[in-house]
């Protein structure tokens, strides 16, 4: 877009002293004539730039304008690059990749040793994920329908809906939008959604409200666990809960305290531990817990 670029522009000019237009073409992937009348527009908005002409000419802002140099000091671009370098980690183009070199044209200690956070959003699932995102951001600008086959716990089915946002959260991909089936806003997980199309059926932008994320909100908990650990779970536990879920007895055991959301994936997780792990309360669960390993042994038994 030519706001985009017009920005880019400014941001360049902002952090090298001159320019030619050949090199401002180039960046911008533009003809020059473009880039001459951008030029215009941008003096136009009161941006005093100085062109020179001939073999040492270039485009510079002038001397002795008042406005800051740089729109962003060092470490917001670093945060921006760490940022688009993230979301690059997830996306099947280079897109970031560029937008990264313009954003710091004439800055090149922006795009060396100077950074210090990488952040990396990739998955497992990388290929899979990659063209569902890329296909979800058409949707999403193009304001077009998408239809897909969702896997929930309750249920399979075919939906369609009215997206508008991508969310990364829990560490993993959602997409915000309207079911048109539930006739109310939903969060989908990316994981859980095939056979994605993009529909021909565009929709009129209606009110949004922002997705309520609070952990509490989406997984509200209930089930009072209290467990015994072996001591050599105890980096497990402090890096899923925390060093304040449990308590360290005289024997070296940890007692631990948790509320869980889900009888299942409680279920499921503490198998994970095998022998080092025994659930104490609630006892409902216990017996749950003990009635799967009996089943268990039984598929074992020779």
């Amino acid at each position: 877009m030519k706001i985009d670029r017009l920005i880019g522009i400014l941001s360049v000019l902002l952090q090298k002293s001159e320019v030619t237009a050949p090199y401002l073409a180039e960046q911008f992937e533009v003809s020059r004539r473009t880039i001459n009348r951008d030029i215009e527009d941008l003096c136009k908005a009161g941006i005093p730039i100085v062109t020179k002409q001939g073999a040492n000419g270039g485009i510079s802002i002038m001397e002795n304008y008042k406005m800051e140099r740089t729109l962003l000091t060092n470490t917001e671009m670093l945060d921006i690059l760490a940022g688009l370098r993230g979301l690059d980690s997830i996306n099947g183009t280079n897109r970031y990749g560029q937008l990264m070199e313009k954003l710091s044209a004439g800055s090149s200690n922006f795009m060396t040793g100077s950074q210090f956070v990488l952040i990396d959003l990739s998955s497992w699932y990388k290929d899979s994920l990659a063209p569902k995102i890329e296909l979800i951001r058409s949707a999403i600008d193009e304001g077009r329908e998408l239809s897909f086959f969702y896997y929930s716990p309750a249920r399979e089915s075919e939906r369609v809906i009215e997206p508008y946002y991508l969310i990364f959260r829990w560490s993993s991909w959602y997409v915000w939008g309207f079911c048109k089936s539930r006739k109310d806003f939903r969060l989908f997980k990316l994981n859980r959604m095939e056979r994605i199309r993009l529909s021909e059926t565009t929709f009129y932008k209606r009110p949004v409200p922002l997705p309520d994320l609070r952990e509490e909100r989406i997984f509200p908990g209930g089930i009072r666990v209290k467990a015994l650990f072996d001591a050599s779970c105890k980096w497990r536990l402090v890096e899923e809960f925390g060093t304040g879920c449990f308590t360290e007895q005289t024997d070296g055991r940890l007692l631990f305290h948790a509320d869980y959301t889900n009888k299942e994936n409680l279920i499921t997780w503490l198998l994970t531990f095998r022998d080092k792990a025994e659930l104490l309360e609630p006892a409902e669960l216990r017996e749950e817990l003990l009635a799967s390993l009996q089943n268990i042994l039984k598929q074992y038994e020779p």
